[in-house]
């Protein structure tokens, strides 16, 4: 099962403590994917979906908050089964205290209504509510990445809004004919999942982030160590071949003592570390006093090229 699937599961568990949670969480539902119609001047509300645990869960919350029964279909194929809710009874009741229609007007709003959410756990209730309905969650071993589906930009800015008051920081785009509320880090979606009280998908979250960060500590140290190995490399075969250059000239033997047998050093042990050179050294030199002494090689082999204008090795390197 994907890791969406299961953070639902989980929520779809979770209830408010309060009969006012209750109806935060399914004006959510029924804000994001209920058909509300009206029949001989009387409202009803459809709800379709094939999430079994959508349909339990607003099965449940109609019965906790408002004591209607409501009336269920199944309708099955080879596939998949579709889940049908539709409330006939005391629906405009249910419709007027969850705020998605006007009590003055009349008129459906499909909206959040800020009274319905005016406590911190009416808005996690919602915002479960939301994401049962409209929300979807990528695998965190690919990406980080949680977002809601809405229809309309009013609808997508109030969510947008309800989320910035946990401060997260959602953003809007429109895709297709779609507006999507999402986000991208993985802080802000595991603060999500703990508001949304899915602590099982939060943990598994956490040890998948945990790990990521590990590699990704590991993969840095590699690369600095292969970049520093590289250039070290380089820095060798450079001062072996300006050493081999001034062997062939005659100003091999004016080179100081101390010169000479760092050149010599550096010939016998190409592979070895600045730090490792000046421990062979006697008396023992510091490894910047080493580096000190092949930059002065290097500047020998450099001014004797230059005096012979031998152009050859530079182009090729």
């Amino acid at each position: 099962m994907s890791f969406s699937y299961n953070v639902k599961r989980e929520i779809a568990q979770k209830f408010g403590n309060a009969r006012h949670c209750n109806i935060a969480e399914l004006a959510a539902i029924i804000n994001m994917c209920a058909y509300i119609g009206r029949f001989r001047q009387k409202f009803y509300i459809k709800l379709q979906t094939e999430n079994a645990f959508l349909a339990r869960k607003c099965f449940t919350l109609i019965e906790k908050a408002f004591k209607i029964k409501c009336n269920v279909t199944v309708r099955k194929n080879h596939l998949y089964c579709v889940y049908i809710l539709t409330i006939t009874q005391d629906a405009e009741k249910m419709l007027t205290a969850t705020g998605v229609l006007s009590s003055q007007t009349k008129e459906i709003c499909n909206q959040c209504y800020m009274p319905v959410v005016n406590s911190i756990c009416c808005r996690r209730a919602y915002l479960r509510g939301a994401f049962l309905a409209s929300g979807y969650m990528n695998d965190p071993k690919k990406n980080y990445h949680l977002e809601f589906v809405h229809e309309t930009k009013e609808q997508a800015e109030q969510l947008q809004n309800l989320l910035h008051t946990f401060c997260l920081d959602a953003k809007i785009v429109q895709r297709k004919e779609d507006f999507i509320v999402y986000l991208k880090e993985g802080e802000q979606i595991t603060d999500m999942l703990n508001i949304m009280q899915s602590y099982t998908s939060l943990l598994a979250m956490e040890n998948v982030r945990i790990w990521k960060e590990v590699r990704n500590d590991v993969n840095r140290k590699v690369n600095c160590e292969t970049a520093n190995l590289n250039k070290t490399v380089a820095a060798a075969i450079k001062q072996v071949e300006d050493i081999q250059y001034i062997q062939k000239q005659k100003e091999w033997k004016n080179l100081p003592s101390t010169l000479l047998e760092t050149a010599q050093l550096r010939l016998q042990y190409p592979e070895a570390s600045l730090k490792e050179l000046g421990l062979l050294m006697t008396p023992s030199v510091g490894k910047s006093g080493v580096n000190h002494r092949l930059k002065k090689i290097s500047n020998i082999a450099e001014q004797i090229r230059k005096d012979k204008g031998d152009f050859t090795w530079q182009k090729n390197r």
